[in-house]
């Protein structure tokens, strides 16, 4: 059967929880018949509103690819870390910022240079780099002097991946593509977004297993890990629930979407 898809934005949906449960969502003001699914585009930027919605929807019984729970616990940087980390797989030794920051115990435990990021973000936005310690120092200093309340993560530097990572594409556990990003210019981040450019990369044994056990940890029906390099290995970097696959379509010869609607079709038994 044909997927007549529609896109839609958090906020034509009005909400309303009541017994009948069937007439409590309005788009553009209306009543609306529920879809066959859903699949949500809005990755780290979802907004409580946002999963408000997506949660209504799921409570009505229908799918949602992915689940909001799942891409709640993605949405959180930390926290993934923290999963990942108690399945020993090798993530980036991460530390919770806590202003003021004390520079020592960040040189102790993580050293310079270092990542400084926000706890929500996506697309490389909310990401730098403090090359040494005096100019961590200030750029704690500012976050402390503009927003003492902003939610903030120190990774370690992985010297090796400077300028360029990985981004996996899986869908339902299993990898799709891989594509190496290597920044533009001297810039540390390597998002495509953000410039980079991008070139397919053979799926070694380590890269599948790492992208699929990870999605499947993460219980993410779509999924895109970034790893860096390490050595001969790699580290897990992040996991987003909503990848761009722009770049990914550039350089390896896959149709993404229909890959998703292929993948719908079977888990719904749209046939």
């Amino acid at each position: 059967n044909a997927i007549e898809p529609q896109v839609l934005a958090p906020e034509q949906f009005d909400l309303s929880v009541t017994r009948e449960d069937r007439t409590s969502i309005l788009c553009d003001g209306k009543p609306i018949g529920l879809p066959d699914f859903v699949l949500p585009r809005m990755g780290a930027r979802t907004t409580y509103f946002s999963f408000a919605v997506i949660r209504h929807l799921e409570r009505l019984g229908v799918p949602c690819i992915n689940s909001s729970e799942a891409t709640d616990t993605v949405k959180d940087k930390l926290y993934t870390q923290q999963i990942l980390a108690q399945s020993k797989l090798p993530v980036t030794t991460t530390m919770l910022a806590k202003l003021p920051m004390d520079v020592d115990l960040v040189e102790k435990h993580i050293g310079f240079p270092v990542v400084i990021k926000t706890l929500y973000g996506a697309q490389g936005k909310g990401v730098f780099l403090a090359e040494n310690r005096s100019k961590f120092a200030d750029m704690m200093q500012l976050i402390e002097v503009t927003n003492e309340k902003a939610n903030i993560i120190l990774q370690e530097f992985i010297a090796d991946s400077r300028g360029k990572d990985l981004r996996v594409f899986t869908i339902r556990g299993r990898v799709m593509a891989c594509m190496q990003r290597t920044s533009a210019g001297d810039n540390f981040k390597a998002n495509f977004s953000q410039g980079g450019t991008v070139s397919a990369y053979p799926v070694t044994p380590e890269i599948e297993w790492l992208a699929t056990e990870i999605s499947n940890l993460m219980r993410l029906d779509i999924a895109g890990v970034d790893l860096l390099f390490d050595g001969d290995f790699f580290k897990v970097c992040e996991v987003n629930s909503s990848p761009g696959f722009k770049g990914i379509e550039s350089c390896v010869d896959i149709d993404i979407p229909q890959e998703i609607f292929h993948f719908i079709r079977v888990r719904l038994g749209l046939f």
